[in-house]
Formats: C-alpha cells, sequence, structure tokens
C-alpha cells in the first residue's frame, strides 16, 4: 500500500524559511513525477512544484527564486525548501506521486504533473504571519 507522510510544516514570520520533507513507502514503481501543491481556504488547490525522473522541475510564477523542489531517491523522500515566506503562501501543502503523469508545455519547456488522482499525501499546514 502507497503511503505519502508530509511533514515539516508550521508556523514562521514573513521572510522566514521552512523545509517541507515528503515520506513515500510502499512505493515500488521505477518512474514518476512528483510534485507539491497547496490549498488555501476558500480556494483551489494550486500547483507548486513539480520533478520528473530526469529532474526537470516545474515552479509556479508565485514561487520562482524561493522555492526548491528535489528528491531523495535512497530515502524515498520529496522536499520542498521555502525561503523567503509571504504570508500568501499560507496554505495546507501537499505531495503527490504519479508514474502516468501527463506531460504538459509551459513557458519554453516540458514538465510533468500528478493527476487528481494519483497518491497524495495528507497535507501539511504551513502558516506565515506578517
Amino acid at each position: 500500500q502507497v503511503q505519502l507522510v508530509e511533514s515539516g510544516g508550521g508556523s514562521v514570520q514573513a521572510g522566514g524559511s521552512l523545509r517541507l520533507s515528503c515520506a513515500a513507502s510502499g512505493y515500488t514503481y521505477s518512474r514518476s513525477c512528483w510534485g507539491w501543491f497547496r490549498q488555501a481556504p476558500g480556494k483551489e488547490r494550486d500547483r507548486v512544484a513539480t520533478i520528473d525522473d530526469v529532474g526537470s522541475t516545474y515552479y509556479a510564477d508565485s514561487v520562482k527564486g524561493r522555492f526548491t523542489i528535489s528528491r531523495d531517491n535512497a530515502r524515498a523522500t520529496l522536499y520542498l525548501q521555502m525561503n523567503s515566506l509571504k504570508p500568501e503562501d499560507t496554505a495546507m501543502y501537499y505531495c503527490a506521486a504519479d508514474p502516468l503523469a501527463p506531460v504538459y508545455r509551459g513557458g519554453g519547456h516540458y514538465y510533468c504533473s500528478p493527476r487528481q488522482d494519483s497518491y497524495w499525501g495528507q497535507g501539511t499546514q504551513v502558516t506565515v504571519s506578517s
């Protein structure tokens, strides 16, 4: 049984940093797309960052230059380093994994994105105060 468990969320002041982790267990697919999404109260869930098998990454415009997505395959863990946090980054953050993720083209390059019905964690809350 596949399980994704996020951790690392918390409360921080604007300008601060947090590092989210997503530990995967039971995930035996040799190829996969991994991603971080977030959902603020009353808003839709948005894609934040994704990374594919060869390390190609995607970032939402709102987080470019501030967030970094990475993977540790040996530890089966996905990370999201978040720097220069802003109050508008406040949301529940979810990780997702998808062995059959579609590929999109945007901003002049291709990127993958886990589907809604792929594997998702339960989320970790990030709160940024001004």
